[in-house]
């Protein structure tokens, strides 16, 4: 996606050979118009595949998703990483690893809000090495629901993520993926 990588290359700030910065406009600030064009880009590529909801995780994934969950017009679920005093009991709960963040936390889904025959599409602002997907993947599948895709907004190609997740046959759909990140600039991979 062109905007998505002029953006990335515009305001992205290389921290190392394996983080960027994207927050001017995904994960602190928002840009509404890119993530409308990114809801856009992922409800076309899964128009047809009978999706009736989105899921993702607290917090940076909610602006796509709420974006794609909207042009599908099928609700959007998020998973929580903080456990409150509304949401205790009947939860399906999975241990994730960031990479960014480089912890492992428990999220949960109230069991309400996922049901079994459910066609869910993921979407997610980064992968890396696929910890948060499979992490939701495994919640889809726990409440006899099927798992119809993963929509990445940025993929870091040069980690294993993508490929562990096609190889447990997940379809991934990337929108930016970066093959190479360096002070001197950020390198896409070729599609």
């Amino acid at each position: 996606m062109k905007a998505l990588q002029d953006k990335i290359r515009n305001e992205g700030i290389v921290l190392s050979e394996t983080v960027l910065k994207v927050d001017s406009f995904l994960n602190h600030q928002v840009d509404p118009q890119l993530m409308f064009e990114i809801g856009q880009f992922f409800a076309a590529a899964y128009e047809g595949e009978g999706i009736t909801k989105v899921l993702t995780l607290e917090s940076s994934g909610i602006a796509p998703a709420v974006m794609t969950a909207l042009a599908l017009r099928v609700p959007l679920v998020f998973a929580r990483k903080q456990k409150s005093l509304t949401l205790r009991d009947d939860l399906y709960v999975e241990e994730v690893y960031s990479f960014t963040k480089q912890v492992k936390s428990e999220v949960a889904i109230s069991r309400k809000f996922l049901s079994p025959g459910e066609r869910v599409l993921i979407i997610d602002d980064f992968l890396a090495y696929g910890e948060a997907a499979f992490g939701m993947a495994r919640i889809v599948e726990a409440a006899g629901a099927s798992v119809a895709g993963i929509g990445i907004v940025i993929e870091k190609s040069f980690q294993s993520g993508a490929d562990k997740l096609k190889e447990a046959g997940y379809r991934v759909d990337s929108l930016a993926r970066i093959a190479v990140l360096s002070p001197d600039g950020i390198q896409f991979a070729a599609e």
